[in-house]
């Protein structure tokens, strides 16, 4: 009995240092608008810690610009969006990339459509962008990738898995480091199944879970039907702890627990975790901070309360 004691009190053991260090390299996202809250995080959030800027409708490539030097002035490492579809031409992308690096230090951007119905340029896709060779030629070393483990509302699976496939693969072949990094989910079965279907399709490239960090249910499950996040929505609503939190918040416990389990025992090999905010960033990054501090217990729900 004793020894049997011994084992689960090792295996929770275990269990909250995988969940600390997931915190610890955590990546996070801010909007341009919130970029003043990285300087009052700078006591929770380690230095040298990616911080994705988003993009939203209305924002200016100079705005982005003007938070990733912030970004990097504070000790961080910045990372924007570029949605390609808003870019009117090369020279557009030329000038948008050199301002990025020249004057933010940015090595990385997050290569996305964009929530576009058409392209205002030449860029209808992330590969166009990429095959124009302007990334690399103006300094950029990396380039992250959205994923989707779920599918897309707009788009059939098989195309989303013929396009994640071939993206990683011309980034590759161009001397792009590359990230994978997947729409947030709130059910870890489908991003482990993806996951593996990457592996066993021999891409070996960086897969990061993107999570919803801690938020207003009602504006996450909004933001959840128009990303297409369907089984993980369904699967939500099962877990009655979170049901119950319907009219209240919403925090990534169950499905942060499920992940870590899953590497613990070697039944995945993603690369780490990503936090999307939602305009919350400073609440994120405290959450983050007391999980990577170990200032939380595992529950009977499935979770753990930080």
């Amino acid at each position: 009995m004793n020894a049997q004691i011994r084992s689960e009190s090792d295996s929770r053991s275990t269990l909250m240092q995988m969940l600390a260090r997931l915190a610890r390299e955590a990546s996070i996202e801010i909007a341009a608008r919130d970029i003043g809250h990285v300087y009052e995080g700078r006591g929770l959030l380690a230095p040298g810690k990616k911080i994705y800027v988003n993009h939203l409708p209305g924002q200016t490539w100079k705005q982005t610009e003007a938070a990733c030097a912030a970004i990097h002035e504070a000790g961080y490492v910045p990372v924007p969006h570029l949605p390609v579809r808003l870019l009117t031409d090369a020279a557009t992308l030329e000038r948008t990339v050199d301002g990025f690096v020249s004057r933010a230090q940015v090595r990385e951007v997050l290569l996305i459509a964009g929530d576009y119905p058409e392209p205002i340029g030449p860029y209808a896709s992330v590969s166009d962008a990429m095959r124009s060779g302007l990334l690399k030629r103006n300094g950029l070393s990396a380039v992250s990738i959205a994923g989707h483990p779920e599918g897309h509302p707009k788009v059939a699976l098989e195309e989303i898995r013929r396009a994640e496939r071939d993206k990683v693969l011309l980034a590759a072949e161009l001397g792009l480091e590359v990230t994978l990094l997947s729409q947030f989910f709130f059910d870890s079965r489908p991003f482990l199944q993806w996951v593996g279907e990457l592996r066993a399709n021999g891409i070996a490239t960086r897969v990061v879970a993107g999570l919803a960090g801690p938020v207003r249910l009602a504006t996450l499950l909004k933001l959840a039907v128009r990303c297409g996040v369907g089984s993980s929505v369904r699967a939500l609503a099962s877990r009655r702890s979170s049901f119950v939190k319907l009219l209240g918040s919403y925090g990534p416990e169950p499905v942060m627990r499920d992940l870590a389990q899953a590497l613990n025992a070697g039944e995945t090999d993603f690369s780490g975790i990503h936090l999307f905010c939602f305009g919350g960033f400073l609440n994120t990054c405290q959450w983050l901070h007391t999980v990577a501090e170990g200032r939380f217990e595992l529950n009977e729900s499935g979770g753990f309360d930080a």
